[in-house]
């Protein structure tokens, strides 16, 4: 399993510090030997594809991708014509995750439609994947897009395409047309009898190879009488799920009732316990998110630099 750190919204820094200590974090994880660096777009920050390109110019060895981006916010042709221009500069490395997000960020704060979100994905990569394909016409018409254009960006593009995927559906989908799913709340019992299975059986169907899993973790390294509290914060600063349909019906998959329930967190022993747990259960790329703990900022930058080093000094 590689292991990669996936990250958020950092309140801790200042407006004006918030992206050079993003490149800053990104320049640290490639320096300690992890896999992968992962951003979302989370509304109303930093935007995810201008973040992961200039991130691209200070490192040189990691892989970037956004976790994830959503379709509605972006044409498809215009998500290709970014995501390759965001490939070129990371030099080849990035991978684009994308999906169809949630009505409360889709409807409730952008006012657009949330109606049908399979069927919007399925139109949206049928545009998208004619545009990443090669350079040179974009012809395609359906229910969702007409597209008579072009595109000439990349000669031979080979940048991945990953897919949020919770539901049967849109796992069949990411199996069939994509290389792979990008996980939020998933723990280990839902991600081996209900996502590998299912998106391992539509790429099979398709002749697609093997896909990527990649499941994002909460992550804290602390003592064992600190785990409650940790899920407990993990819980109410990421999680809420009752906010999310999607995620509600994720979460009947498996044991987990929040993100909290989903962390690893414990000593070095229960931390890298959880992580062979989510190994075993099928997941190709950790993709961790530090849940640093503390009362004050110092506190919780000393969690943080505990638990990024513990987790760069692993191999599972």
């Amino acid at each position: 399993m590689r292991i990669g750190l996936m990250v958020g919204s950092d309140r801790e820094r200042s407006r004006a510090d918030r992206l050079p200590g993003l490149l800053d974090d990104a320049r640290g994880a490639e320096a300690a030997g992890f896999d992968s660096f992962w951003m979302p777009q989370v509304p109303g920050y930093l935007d995810a594809l201008t973040a992961v390109a200039l991130i691209g110019q200070v490192t040189e060895r990691i892989e970037l991708g956004t976790a994830v981006v959503p379709i509605q916010t972006r044409h498809p042709l215009i998500m290709a014509q970014q995501a390759l221009t965001t490939d070129l500069a990371c030099g080849g490395r990035f991978t684009l995750g994308l999906g169809p997000s949630h009505h409360w960020i889709i409807s409730d704060q952008l006012g657009l439609s949330y109606d049908r979100p399979a069927k919007q994905v399925r139109d949206y990569l049928d545009v998208l994947t004619a545009s990443v394909t090669a350079p040179g016409p974009v012809q395609v018409s359906n229910d969702g897009f007409t597209v008579n254009a072009s595109i000439d960006v990349a000669d031979a593009p080979s940048m991945p395409i990953l897919l949020a995927a919770l539901g049967n559906t849109m796992l069949r989908i990411a199996g069939e047309r994509a290389d792979g799913t990008i996980l939020w709340m998933a723990d280990e019992r839902t991600i081996a009898d209900h996502v590998v299975p299912r998106i391992t059986a539509a790429a099979g169907s398709t002749g697609r190879p093997a896909p990527r899993i990649v499941a994002g973790v909460p992550v804290a390294l602390c003592g064992a009488d600190e785990t409650d509290r940790a899920r407990a914060y993990a819980s109410e600063v990421l999680g809420h799920a009752e906010l999310s349909p999607n995620y509600v019906r994720l979460l009947e998959h498996g044991d987990a009732r929040d993100v909290g329930d989903t962390m690893a967190a414990g000593d070095e022993a229960a931390v890298l316990a959880r992580l062979r747990r989510y190994r075993d259960a099928g997941v190709t790329d950790l993709a961790a998110r530090i849940v640093p703990l503390g009362d004050d900022a110092a506190a919780r930058a000393a969690s943080r630099a505990r638990t990024s080093e513990f987790l760069a000094s692993i191999r599972l």
